[in-house]
């Protein structure tokens, strides 16, 4: 789903950005895709409140309050909204199908292989849905592996990769596309627990019907709290130190506070002294 949001101001554009990053001889791909006048291509996947298409396909969510702020004070006032799985938002970031991922992907060692973050722009807890009254006890990897319950999540989440590093059978973790596949899994009682982060699991919860609940995030271990950032190809190395000073100057102001607060993004929410570097290493 493709479609175009707001105007664009050619000139200033490029200007801007080469004003806010550090200079080169040789601009990268993305500075001179926005020289050239032509939109900034974001890709995400359909993961509310964090990114998700509206009616027309405009990109709504907290990321995109964050990301077009910031984009914004670097004189880009147009995006090209490409919405897509999430197990294939660092691929087609790699071939070249849109230029930023603003899908709100954690910060892990095994993406930065792949792509380059921004800052962060939040910490976030994971946390699983269980059925009401959470008749197996499940609050951490830990439960679902010894009560051999099946877990169902989104392809290309971190809690895949996070179940498989806590010895959770393969056999034990269902993959679906996204969120409403995982409810559905859920509620058809295929599986036993759904694992996301706090935000997208409490709008499950709250479709479910009263048939589940959260399960306590304060009981799964501390690496278990991890950086959002907007995902970069490795190349675009200008654009992104650009975008990085412009979100410095608009994460936690009045205007972002206020744009952000209808999604549930709160003051506890702010990334504080969290460093893309240090997520990298032990994420």
């Amino acid at each position: 789903m493709k479609s175009v949001w707001s105007k664009i101001i050619g000139g200033a554009i490029f200007a801007s950005v080469l004003t806010l990053s550090n200079t080169s001889v040789v601009a990268d791909e993305l500075t001179d895709r926005v020289a050239a006048g032509k939109t900034v291509r974001i890709g995400f996947s359909n993961e509310p409140p964090w990114a998700y298409p509206g009616e027309n396909g405009e990109p709504l969510g907290f990321v995109h309050v964050i990301v077009k702020g910031a984009l914004e004070k670097m004189g880009i006032t147009e995006v090209e909204p490409v919405v897509t799985d999430w197990g294939g938002l660092i691929p087609g970031l790699k071939a070249d199908r849109y230029d930023i991922i603003t899908g709100g992907m954690y910060i892990l060692g095994s993406r930065c292989e792949n792509v380059n973050f921004s800052d962060p722009f939040g910490v976030f807890a994971d946390v699983f849905v269980v059925r009401k009254g959470n008749p197996k006890n499940i609050h951490t990897y830990q439960d679902i592996k010894n009560t051999n319950s099946v877990l169902v999540t989104g392809a290309g989440y971190n809690i895949v990769e996070f179940a498989r590093n806590e010895g959770v059978p393969s056999s034990s973790v269902m993959e679906v596309p996204g969120p409403t596949e995982m409810l559905a899994a859920f509620m058809a009682e295929r599986a036993d627990a759904i694992g996301s982060n706090f935000f997208a699991a409490s709008l499950l919860v709250e479709k479910s019907d009263g048939a589940a609940e959260l399960s306590d995030p304060s009981k799964l271990p501390d690496w278990a709290l991890n950086w959002g950032g907007i995902g970069f190809r490795k190349a675009d190395t200008d654009f992104l130190a650009a975008f990085n000073k412009a979100m410095g100057e608009y994460m936690g102001s009045d205007d972002m506070m206020s744009k952000v607060a209808e999604y549930g993004y709160t003051k506890d929410t702010l990334p504080g002294d969290g460093q893309t570097a240090y997520a990298c290493a032990n994420r």
